[in-house]
């Protein structure tokens, strides 16, 4: 009976654990009771980003469990450099674009951040304003009308709530290289959104 109390105990105290402290214990102990925390706490989050990417539910429970997966198999190399959800949804970020490439949905295109040479405009918050002033069943056809890498930058700024620097970090590209890719994708999809909805 002790013995049936403390496995309760442990199992409500290391529920409200950190993601962090969840790792540190699983690469300690690779008990996967931690790691069974650590997937009941973002399975949905995932899930949900796999579905606006992919925009098919199978397809969508497909990459979670593949993520999951990855995130199981590569969990023991994480060095807490970046928050765990970040690393998460660098991994969800990827294998969804891999996913896109194989299914021939990705238009083939140059990336191009990294030479793009002329001066970023910071002031081009009337967009933004116009983006968000957009119905939500509008923004979604908007949504799936734009390249999938343009998608992903914009879902990760304005849906996941990313910082500048964590998108970086996702996608190993540098603070100019992702503003310049935001403001594309928010210019793309203003001319999608006045193309459908004129």
């Amino acid at each position: 009976m002790i013995k049936f109390f403390k496995a309760i105990f442990n199992k409500i105290s290391f529920a409200k654990a950190s993601d962090d402290e969840l790792v540190r214990k699983y690469q300690e102990t690779s008990n996967t009771k931690y790691f069974d925390i650590l997937y009941q706490r973002h399975n949905s989050k995932v899930y949900g980003k796999c579905l606006s990417m992919l925009n098919d539910e199978n397809m969508s429970k497909d990459a979670l469990q593949d993520i999951f997966l990855k995130v199981l198999l590569n969990i023991s190399k994480f060095n807490f450099k970046s928050k765990f959800t970040t690393w998460v949804y660098s991994i969800t970020y990827n294998h969804c674009i891999d996913v896109i490439r194989k299914e021939g949905k990705l238009k083939t295109e140059k990336d191009d951040f990294a030479t793009f040479s002329r001066e970023i405009d910071d002031n081009d918050s009337y967009a933004e304003e116009e983006l968000l002033r957009i119905k939500v069943h509008k923004l979604e056809l908007v949504l799936d009308s734009i390249p999938a890498k343009d998608k992903a930058l914009l879902l990760m700024k304005y849906q996941g709530g990313l910082s500048i620097k964590e998108i970086c970090l996702i996608l190993n590209k540098s603070e100019s290289a992702v503003k310049m890719g935001i403001k594309r994708a928010k210019e793309k999809s203003l001319k999608k959104y006045r193309e459908l909805f004129k």
